[in-house]
């Protein structure tokens, strides 16, 4: 009987280390959005993990949508707090059914950090970038 609840509780625990294993190292999803960092800490009473949180600005005068994700390497967490203030765009892969916040608060992490330039002129939606040696929109 010993043998038996033994056996079984190491069945059903290498299958969570294996379902664990699997949706950390696969992505869903791939993308990048750009923004402004609002937010990064390392939080956790256990498993500290980078959270953090961006607020994707499409256009001037609209409201700032929040995007939050979770930086798995210290390296790219150091990039982020060097970057703060200044307008960014983040890499993520996206992981979905992660098990437990031990591993993440967010199903997005955050793999590559590049600063934008924002002396590029924005271009509204619809509208066609001006040719070369025209001039662009005036405000």
């Amino acid at each position: 009987m010993l043998k038996w609840v033994v056996g079984s509780l190491l069945v059903i625990g290498a299958l969570f280390w294996g379902y664990t294993w699997l949706v950390l190292h696969w992505s869903y999803s791939r993308g990048e959005r750009a923004g402004f960092v609002q937010k990064l800490s390392k939080k956790g009473w256990i498993c500290k993990t980078w959270e953090g949180e961006m607020a994707l600005v499409s256009m001037p005068g609209t409201v700032a949508e929040k995007f939050y994700f979770t930086v798995p390497t210290d390296a790219v967490a150091q990039e982020i707090n060097r970057s703060m203030g200044r307008r960014v765009s983040l890499s993520y892969e996206q992981h979905i059914g992660i098990p437990t916040t031990c591993f993440a608060e967010t199903q997005y992490f955050i793999t590559q950090v590049a600063t934008v330039d924002d002396r590029t002129p924005a271009v509204p939606p619809g509208a066609l970038p001006p040719a070369a040696g025209e001039k662009g929109p005036t405000p």
